[in-house]
């Protein structure tokens, strides 16, 4: 069986402060930060057991992950496994990078996030570059916002030619045309994240050949849809993959919309949709109508954000 997972555990502390992030700076405790170390073991333990399986793995922490010791020693140990063809995490680069060298460069790939006044510009530029020249696979994006505009060219005009920058639309950001093409500029993919997709009935792979797991081991089709398909670790998941259509009206978030086999971007993303790098550049894209009547977003609205010191763990 070829599975795509969608890895999220209990770990939702950050050491950045982003004011358009839900995962603005907090602190997990002692006993949370080894819950979550307990089951990210249980979980690459059970990953590097499938070998009768081809697997993809993507993390998807509720914050920064890789300023944590197990996260780098599970990547590292994942993209060794003969029969797991990527392993992947969402980042925002603020972490050491020396552990890449240990992991398999056919295997691991980044998706790095820009966030412009929470890091030297200089500093995480540095690491993109190191990681290029290690050979290692990433992505490079930034969150759509005015202010964001300069650094995001400064960025394109700076990274390696070969580093896909993309650009999410801000939450709750209505762009005019003129906006909406200086960010096209940038990432010519722009206007697939401008407007939520209409998903309702929508046949989608979540369920089927890509599921959303949590630190519980519970299943589900991805992390918008709530309802539980079973659990990873008795296997209970297994009969319920099957095709199905969304039963939400509408999907705004990359790690979701990305599987909609209504869109085309399994092609666009062909051998790097985990890690958000297309296949080729330039990309012949369809046309995406602006939508007659705005749907409700669904994007999660940013939490109150505790000022704390970061434990860094």
């Amino acid at each position: 069986m070829d599975l795509t997972i969608l890895y999220r555990g209990p770990l939702s502390s950050c050491d950045y402060d982003c004011p358009y992030c839900p995962f603005a700076k907090r602190r997990d405790s002692t006993a949370q930060l080894r819950a979550d170390r307990a089951a990210l073991q249980r979980f690459t333990d059970w990953a590097c057991a499938q070998t009768d399986d081809r697997l993809a793995v993507l993390f998807t922490p509720w914050g920064e992950a890789l300023v944590r010791s197990w996260y780098r020693k599970a990547l590292v140990e994942l993209s060794r496994q003969p029969h797991i063809d990527r392993v992947a995490i969402q980042t925002n680069l603020g972490g050491r990078i020396e552990w890449t060298a240990e992991a398999d460069p056919g295997i691991l790939a980044l998706w790095c996030t820009y966030h412009p006044g929470q890091t030297p510009y200089r500093r995480f530029l540095d690491k993109a570059e190191r990681l290029a020249a290690q050979g290692i696979r990433f992505s490079v994006g930034i969150v759509g916002l005015p202010e964001h505009l300069d650094h995001a060219r400064r960025l394109r005009a700076d990274l390696p030619d070969h580093v896909y920058l993309w650009v999410n639309a801000a939450d709750g950001h209505t762009y005019t045309d003129d906006q909406a093409a200086d960010w096209t500029a940038i990432d010519e993919l722009f206007p697939f994240s401008r407007h939520p997709h209409r998903s309702a009935g929508a046949r989608c792979r979540t369920g089927s050949s890509v599921i959303s797991v949590d630190g519980e081991g519970t299943v589900r089709r991805c992390h918008f849809v709530p309802t539980p398909l079973g659990n990873l670790y008795d296997g209970s998941y297994r009969a319920t993959l099957a095709p199905r259509t969304c039963p939400l009206a509408v999907c705004d978030c990359h790690i979701g919309y990305v599987h909609l086999e209504t869109l085309p971007l399994y092609d666009v993303f062909a051998g790097g949709v985990l890690e958000r790098i297309p296949a080729r550049s330039p990309v012949e894209l369809p046309r995406q109508p602006r939508p007659t009547e705005a749907p409700t977003s669904t994007r999660i609205a940013p939490v109150s954000r505790e000022l704390t010191q970061f434990d860094t763990v």
